[in-house]
């Protein structure tokens, strides 16, 4: 089994299976690691997989050390506000210009329809499935067209008591920007309608009100 270059075991030798990392090539650079939770050492296992803990969310599987929403109980009912996902040109560019090891590879997708998702539960997380990882996240981004920048476990949308929803990167390989803005590592970022999320090589999610 091949190792991607942030240190995954991977049974993928093109892209890693866990973070999405082109393997192969050189390690990318290193984005600021989160300190360990208070409530937990950061020696501690998530009980689904046995990955070490780095952060809320394990960034193999998802899982929510917290339990989810630290006793606040959330209610789940009817999608109220919807996902949509589309390529952008103008981001894909950006990223184009800013280089990188499989940048040359990366070409904009000449057909990318529009994809809804309804905000449904406690979370939903985005990123692209994994038969490896028994991983399929609530937001599947695998495609066609795949976009190869997005991780498998890209970012997690929280549901709040009040209605509203936040959106965490849990330690995605290329990150992840909100209005344009990057989101810190497992830093909650307030989300809503009309806000647009940025991620891989040129997927944009806009937050709606409605149900798809």
């Amino acid at each position: 089994m091949a190792t991607c270059p942030q240190g995954h075991a991977s049974g993928s030798d093109d892209y890693c299976d866990v973070c999405g990392a082109q393997m192969g090539g050189p390690a990318a650079a290193s984005r600021p690691q989160p300190a360990a939770d208070a409530g937990g050492g950061g020696d501690d296992a998530c009980p689904i997989c046995q990955t070490p803990r780095a952060g809320q969310f394990c960034e193999v599987c998802g899982h929510d050390f917290t339990g989810g929403g630290g006793g606040v109980p959330i209610p789940v009912r009817g999608a109220r506000w919807e996902a949509v996902t589309a390529a952008d040109r103008g981001y894909y560019e950006k990223v184009i210009a800013e280089g990188g090891p499989d940048a040359a590879r990366m070409a904009f997708p000449p057909y990318c329809p529009e994809r809804s998702f309804g905000l449904v539960g406690e979370q939903v997380r985005i990123g692209r499935r994994s038969k490896a990882k028994n991983l399929a996240p609530e937001i599947d981004l695998t495609g066609p067209p795949e976009d190869p920048g997005v991780s498998h476990l890209h970012a997690v949308l929280l549901a709040q008591p009040d209605g509203t929803w936040t959106l965490v990167d849990p330690g995605s390989a290329n990150g992840t920007q909100v209005n344009g803005r990057t989101v810190e590592i497992n830093t909650p970022v307030r989300v809503g309608p009309g806000d647009r999320i940025h991620l891989g090589a040129w997927t944009v999610i806009t937050i709606r009100e409605g149900t798809p």
